[in-house]
C-alpha cells in the first residue's frame, strides 16, 4: 500500500474497551503509515525533565524495517500508546469506534518506539496490532512504561539459538556452529560430554552463545572441512589441556565462559606448533606434546585466578608457548 499524505480530517477505527484494574484501554488494528505520522517519542536526552524513553536504535530499527520489505512479516505485537491532547481522542460506545486527529504529536509511545521508526522506514503498509490508553498524567505514564519494560522478561539468546533450527533462521556460519556444538554434546567421546547447555544458561556449562563467540573466529582456521573434522581437531586439543593440565595441577574449568574463550584462542598457536611438528597430524597425542611443554612454562600460581578478561588469561598460555624457559 503505498503511503499517504497528512490529512487534517479526524481518523476513525473499530476498536475494543478493555479495563485491567485501574486503567482503561482501546484495543485496534491501526495502518503503520497512520502511526508513523501521529505518534512521537520523548528520549531522557532531549527531555530530560518529562521524558522517560530511551534513544532509539536506528540499526535494530532498520532491521526491522528490511525484515518488513522481505514480504514475509509477521509482526503481532501490540505497540502501545498514550493519547495526548493534540489527539482529540474520542470513543463512541455505540459504534465501538474511535476517532482521532491526524496530527503529529496525537500519541506518545509507551511501548514499540523501534517497530514505529521501522514502520517510517519501510517502504511497506502493514495493519499493525495496537492498544491505546486515554487520559494517562504524564507520572500514569511513566509507571506504565517501567511496569512494561521491567515486567516482560526477553527469551534467552541460548533459547534463540536453539530454535533457530526449527525455524530455519540459520545462516551457514551459524549452521556450521551448530553442529559442532552437538557433536561436542551429544559424542561419546567428546571431551565436554556433559558440560554443554543448549537451550538455557547453566553455571559451570557452554552454552551456544558461549560457544559461538568462542569457536566462530577459528572457523576460518579451517578452510571448506566439514564440521566432523572440524570437531575431531578441536576434541583432540581439549582432550591434551584437560589431561595435561591435569597432570601439571592447572585447575582449568572449562565450564567457565572466560576459561573455554581463551582455550579457544590458544589454539591457533597449540595447532600451529602441532603442524610444524608433525605435519595435518591432529591428533590428541600429538597436541599433548606441545601442550605438555607449554604447560612446563606455566607458573601454576598465574592460573589461580581466572578474571574476566579472556585475552589477558590466554597470554599466561601464549606466553610460554613462546618461550624458551622452564618455569616451575
Amino acid at each position: 500500500m503505498a503511503k499517504s499524505e497528512q490529512s487534517n480530517s479526524p481518523l476513525s477505527f473499530a476498536a475494543s474497551l478493555i479495563t485491567q484494574g485501574k486503567y482503561r484501554f482501546y484495543q485496534l488494528a491501526m495502518p503503520s503509515e497512520v502511526l508513523t505520522k501521529t505518534c512521537f517519542v520523548i528520549s531522557r536526552d532531549e527531555d530530560p525533565e518529562e521524558g522517560f524513553q530511551r534513544l532509539l536504535n536506528k540499526q535494530r530499527a532498520q532491521e526491522i524495517a528490511d525484515f518488513i520489505d522481505a514480504g514475509m512479516a509477521t509482526i503481532p505485537t501490540s505497540v502501545v500508546l498514550s493519547a495526548q491532547s493534540a489527539a482529540d481522542f474520542q470513543y463512541n460506545s455505540r459504534l465501538k469506534t474511535i476517532s482521532f486527529k491526524d496530527t503529529p504529536k496525537s500519541f506518545l509511545i509507551l511501548d514499540g518506539q523501534h517497530r514505529v521508526y521501522a514502520f517510517k522506514l519501510a517502504k511497506t503498509d502493514i495493519r499493525v496490532p495496537v492498544v491505546i490508553y486515554n487520559g494517562l498524567s504524564r507520572t500514569d505514564e511513566s509507571r506504565l512504561f517501567i511496569d512494561i519494560n521491567t515486567k516482560q522478561k526477553p527469551v534467552p539468546n541460548e533459547l534463540l539459538l536453539d530454535i533457530r533450527k526449527l525455524a530455519e533462521y540459520q545462516n551457514d556460519v551459524e549452521t556450521r556452529l551448530g553442529q559442532i556444538f552437538d557433536l561436542f554434546d551429544t559424542q561419546i567421546d567428546s571431551p565436554l560430554l556433559g558440560k554443554m547447555t543448549p537451550a538455557k544458561k547453566r553455571a559451570g556449562d557452554i552454552s551456544r552463545v558461549t560457544f559461538n563467540a568462542a569457536v566462530k573466529p577459528l572457523l576460518v582456521l579451517f578452510g571448506e572441512a566439514d564440521t566432523s573434522a572440524i570437531y575431531q581437531v578441536l576434541s583432540s586439543y581439549l582432550i591434551a589441556m584437560l589431561s595435561e593440565s591435569k597432570k601439571r595441577k592447572i585447575e582449568i574449568k572449562i565450564g567457565n565462559p572466560v576459561v573455554f574463550r581463551s582455550l579457544m584462542m590458544v589454539f591457533p598457536d597449540v595447532a600451529q606448533r602441532v603442524r610444524d611438528r608433525f605435519g595435518k597430524k591432529y591428533e590428541p597425542e600429538k597436541f599433548a606434546e606441545v601442550v605438555r611443554e607449554m604447560l612446563l612454562r606455566v607458573k601454576v600460581s598465574s592460573t589461580k585466578t581466572v578474571g574476566n578478561s579472556a585475552t589477558a588469561y590466554s597470554k599466561i598460555f601464549t606466553d610460554a608457548l613462546k618461550s624458551k624457559s622452564i618455569l616451575d
